[in-house]
């Protein structure tokens, strides 16, 4: 008797449970869902994140801006977050397959610290000076480094980053010395380049792009194989003389680790959902920025592809963070 009694009471326990956890299921979310960018508001990622949020019906994003050492601040926020999909991220190329390699001590695995939930879009880079600078092409650039080696300068938004890293492998292939001014976000970095106090600016389209058609700086030249079609006069590296090089930086939602699979499922689905939004679609094109979509295991696939190939650039580079 007590051991069909004790049967009968487990039984019991484990329907409750599983009638608690669908109806915890049913009703996420009800409240608002934090979305951490690893940066300043006003740049790229910033205003990715808020184009894409706005677009997703059923929920109440909070864009959260928590920046600090290229993005790791982040992205270790989120990922010491509770997995109850209240903690999401707006990860990329930078955070989670640079800054592995680049970081001694990097406090997360972005491989088993955090869920990849959906690739959001990727986009090019673009070199910009001053609208009264003297560089109107690429060319003029590396006449004047090749002249003068280290006294053309170049502003990004940190040590190794995408943008860094670009020009340090442009560099190489040109065989010419520039000197690196990293900044902690995007807005001083415009200022000062917009001044002609710094010569050059390297970063994505989306941070750029409204200054450029303003027509404060010019675009001297585009990381990607082919042209952007919202700067269609801006030549690409690869056919300004460098045959084949390319670097984009890409742009996607993450949780925490073990971060539950309906959940995941369901954000999945209304990402990919928000992307075929053609209002969507328009505001991104202008930024400059390709969408991508698809699952979370492509995205997960992409992370630990691109840890290794931004690994060997990192070390071929010699950037090092302590």
């Amino acid at each position: 008797m007590q051991a069909s009694r004790r049967a009968a009471l487990a039984l019991a326990a484990a329907s409750l449970l599983a009638t608690t956890t669908i109806a915890f299921a049913q009703a996420w979310p009800n409240k608002p869902i934090r979305v951490v960018v690893p940066f300043p508001a006003g740049g790229g990622t910033d205003i990715l994140t808020r184009e894409l949020t706005n677009k997703m019906a059923g929920y109440n994003f909070v864009v959260d801006n928590k920046p600090g050492a290229g993005g790791n601040l982040g992205i270790d926020n989120v990922a010491k977050s509770p997995a109850d999909g209240y903690s999401l991220v707006m990860g990329q190329t930078s955070n989670l397959a640079i800054n592995p390699t680049l970081y001694a001590k990097l406090p997360y695995d972005p491989v088993k610290d955090l869920t990849p939930v959906g690739l959001v879009a990727s986009s090019p880079l673009v070199i910009v000076a001053s609208a009264n600078s003297p560089f109107k092409t690429l060319a003029d650039v590396v006449k004047e480094a090749k002249a003068r080696p280290g006294t053309i300068n170049f502003a990004t938004s940190g040590n190794g980053t995408v943008a860094h890293l670009t020009a340090e492998s442009f560099q190489k292939l040109a065989g010419i010395k520039l000197t690196h001014v990293p900044y902690k976000g995007a807005s001083q970095g415009v200022t000062d380049v917009i001044a002609g106090s710094v010569q050059l600016y390297v970063s994505s389209i989306p941070t750029l792009i409204s200054h450029i058609q303003s027509g404060k700086m010019r675009a001297i030249a585009v990381t990607s194989l082919k042209r952007v079609d919202d700067l269609p006069n801006v030549p690409t590296i690869a056919e300004s003389g460098y045959k084949g090089f390319e670097a984009v930086t890409w742009f996607g939602i993450l949780g925490p680790a073990n971060l539950p699979k309906d959940m995941v499922a369901r954000l999945n689905a209304d990402i990919n959902k928000a992307l075929k939004d053609p209002e969507l679609k328009k505001k991104m094109d202008a930024q400059g920025a390709d969408i991508l979509g698809g699952t979370p295991e492509q995205f997960a696939t992409l992370i630990r592809d691109d840890i290794g190939r931004w690994g060997k650039i990192v070390k071929e580079s010699g950037a090092r963070i302590d």
